[in-house]
């Protein structure tokens, strides 16, 4: 086993202590809700995101009610989210997909998910890991920040940092393990002002004492 492997694992086992309720920051009931959940969280937090998705979810159940609403309503549902035109085209391109090629269910095959408008690798992943149960690494601004600090990936594209963490997180802790990579960088391994002193996995960052 790598050094970094071994890093991994005692991270992991470390933060599961530190924050044992961990779970996605985002609030969902099944696949398609998560699935427009992610699409709005873009440039959003997650708090917002969560309370808007909170009456629409209810609202509108199924992909063809999303696929079929006006757009200009649409576009004011989601409104407080941010960039509510491109949002409100990606959501309506991806559930008319959904609709048409997959029987308004959201497909669980990588490549499937893939295939929807405006659905990319973390998308499919974080999708594929928390509304499926399947082994994925979804390397959001937090991963990839992690990923970099501690060693684990010197790469900025989004998709090597995957494949870097793929290759060292066991297949059964990916889903956790970007959960808790999420929860610690907002918490304490912040972008700006990152809290040292503070971390519980201190020792195994190569950052500290530089």
């Amino acid at each position: 086993m790598t050094e970094p492997a071994k890093r991994v694992r005692r991270i992991i086992k470390t933060l599961r202590t530190t924050y044992p309720d961990v779970r996605l920051a985002l609030d969902f009931s099944g696949p398609l809700d998560l699935l427009i959940a992610l699409i709005l969280a873009a440039q959003c937090t997650d708090v917002r995101v969560n309370q808007v998705m909170a009456t629409l979810r209810k609202k509108y159940p199924k992909a063809r009610d999303w696929a079929d609403l006006d757009r200009e309503v649409l576009e004011d549902e989601i409104r407080s989210t941010g960039f509510y035109r491109n949002k409100a085209k990606a959501v309506q391109g991806c559930t008319a997909a959904i609709v048409e090629r997959f029987g308004g269910k959201v497909p669980e095959a990588f490549e499937d998910l893939l295939s929807l408008p405006g659905v990319g690798r973390k998308t499919a992943n974080i999708l594929r890991g928390n509304a499926f149960g399947q082994p994925a690494i979804g390397v959001d601004t937090h991963v990839g920040r992690l990923a970099r600090r501690l060693g684990f990936s010197a790469e900025d594209d989004p998709d090597k940092v995957e494949a870097d963490l793929t290759a060292i997180v066991p297949k059964n802790d990916q889903i956790q393990f970007c959960q808790l990579i999420q929860l610690h960088g907002r918490t304490i391994c912040a972008a700006r002002k990152p809290k040292c002193e503070e971390c519980v996995i201190a020792d195994d960052c190569p950052r500290v004492g530089v």
